[in-house]
């Protein structure tokens, strides 16, 4: 599932090619995709016609302002993809379900071969309702800067192990199984460690971990797997899986410290780790 770096990209691409364009039409083929409308007509009818005048993020949720008080949102789920095309000569890709068309030109498609994901258009102020959980996320790790001690009054007051803590979304937004063990990493510190047993020292390994693990995600454009089901606005992959410290490298050498990277579960999940250097 694109985590927090992926669409933080997505991000800065539609900032630069949809901002202050005029939505001409809309296209729906496949309404699971626009599930939250009872019909193709209503999602159509909430977007042609108005302008973008702003793309946000809120941990995993892209939120497209449109003119007025009308929002575009856009999860992406395990497969979605937004990607730009110059216009209906380009050939359609296999399981794009909506296509945004710009008086301007070009389009915007979104396609989703698993179909978890979804588009649908609110209001600011109905946009809790529909969503509930954006109002409770927790701290962004990339736009809320803080202080190590804050960082550390807020782990203080859970007691709970680190991975889970990282992935909880109340807690801090935008991370899921991948760039925790990533940023666990980067910490030195283990999956099961708990959150109130931190001296000062790992706490700010911990917190300058997750920074810099997502700002140089961020900079290659993301992660993408051996599925590459994650591409960015313009169809290219990611280039940061290439820079993974432990995900997905069970059996292979450490590259910090050579000695054997290790998976165990957690929860149903694989977390992968180095047992020699992280403690």
């Amino acid at each position: 599932m694109p985590e927090l770096p992926e669409v933080e990209t997505i991000r800065r691409d539609l900032e630069k090619e949809i901002v202050g364009r005029r939505i001409k039409s809309v296209e729906v083929t496949g309404t699971r995709s626009i599930r939250r409308h009872k019909t193709k007509a209503d999602f159509i009818g909430r977007l042609e016609g108005l302008k973008v005048g702003s793309i946000r993020r809120a941990g995993k949720y892209l939120l497209i302002g449109l003119e007025g008080d009308d929002i575009l949102v856009v999860h992406l789920g395990m497969s979605g993809q937004l990607q730009r095309a110059k216009g209906p000569k380009d050939p359609l890709g296999k399981h794009t379900h909506v296509v945004i068309t710009f008086t301007q030109g070009g389009q915007l498609r979104f396609i989703d071969p698993r179909t978890f994901g979804e588009l649908f258009a609110t209001t600011t102020g109905a946009l809790d309702d529909q969503v509930p959980e954006l109002a409770h996320l927790g701290f962004d790790p990339l736009d809320d800067m803080m202080s190590w001690d804050a960082f550390g009054r807020l782990l203080a007051s859970r007691h709970g192990a680190l991975k889970p803590l990282l992935m909880d979304q109340k807690f801090v937004a935008g991370i899921g199984n991948m760039y925790a063990d990533e940023i666990l990493f980067a910490a030195g510190l283990r999956y099961d460690r708990l959150s109130d047993s931190l001296s000062a020292q790992e706490i700010r390994r911990l917190y300058r971990g997750m920074v810099e693990t997502l700002t140089d995600a961020v900079k290659h454009r993301g992660s993408s797997l051996a599925d590459e089901q994650y591409r960015d606005l313009h169809g290219e992959i990611g280039d940061y899986q290439g820079q993974h410290q432990v995900y997905d490298r069970e059996g292979q050498a450490c590259r910090r410290c050579r000695h054997t990277v290790v998976r165990v579960k957690l929860a149903g999940r694989s977390t992968f780790l180095c047992e020699h250097c992280q403690a």
